[in-house]
């Protein structure tokens, strides 16, 4: 099922406490706000230094332009950060998988599987990243496509842990690979049990 929400839905602070699984996935962004001031400081000295520089040698028209590097420059990390709002959280609740998707403005998509019939996979492309898919009854969605290749990883069998674990097995299947890959220990930083 998937339900289309347009309101806006902040990240939950905390995890769903009847849950046996829980994860919100957010993207990595390395430039916080501070480290967002220093640079744009340092961008407009650096081209206002330059542009006092060309406008003493005559060049004053070469001022405009230092001035529209610096703006174009706010307003790409002015959009970076509007794309980090996305996020995703799971949450496995008992006999449901619950994936709620938010976008960076603030519409939400809801999927809801059983976790008996869900199959988790990784799929890897030659030449491009991976893609965490989960499958059921004929529908697919890839979740933390926005994840680096180890964090999907680490997030997959943390996952299927948490799957085999509530199908009631304790037998763990292997998450299905392209190729071969020796299946190991979870790290499991997104496991929560109630």
């Amino acid at each position: 099922m998937v339900i289309d929400c347009f309101t806006m839905v902040e990240p939950p602070c905390c995890p769903q406490v009847d849950a046996e699984f829980s994860a919100v996935l957010t993207p990595h962004r390395s430039l916080g706000p501070l480290g967002f001031l220093i640079l744009m400081m340092l961008v407009g000295s650096a081209s206002f230094a330059a542009g006092t520089a060309f406008y003493r040698a005559g060049a004053w028209p070469v001022v405009s332009f230092l001035g529209l590097d610096v703006l174009l420059v706010y307003v790409a990390f002015r959009l970076n950060f509007r794309a980090a709002r996305l996020y995703e959280t799971i949450d496995l609740l008992g006999d449901e998988l619950k994936i709620l998707r938010v976008y960076p403005s603030g519409r939400s998509q809801c999927w809801s599987f059983n976790p008996y019939w869900v199959r988790l996979e990784i799929v890897e492309r030659p030449g491009r990243r991976k893609a965490v898919t989960l499958s059921s009854h004929g529908r697919t969605i890839v979740v933390g496509s926005f994840l680096s290749d180890d964090e999907k990883s680490e997030f997959a069998e943390a996952l299927d842990a948490a799957l085999q674990n509530s199908r009631g097995g304790r037998r763990r299947r292997r998450i299905s690979y392209g190729r071969k890959v020796r299946f190991r220990q979870p790290v499991c930083r997104w496991l929560i049990r109630a």
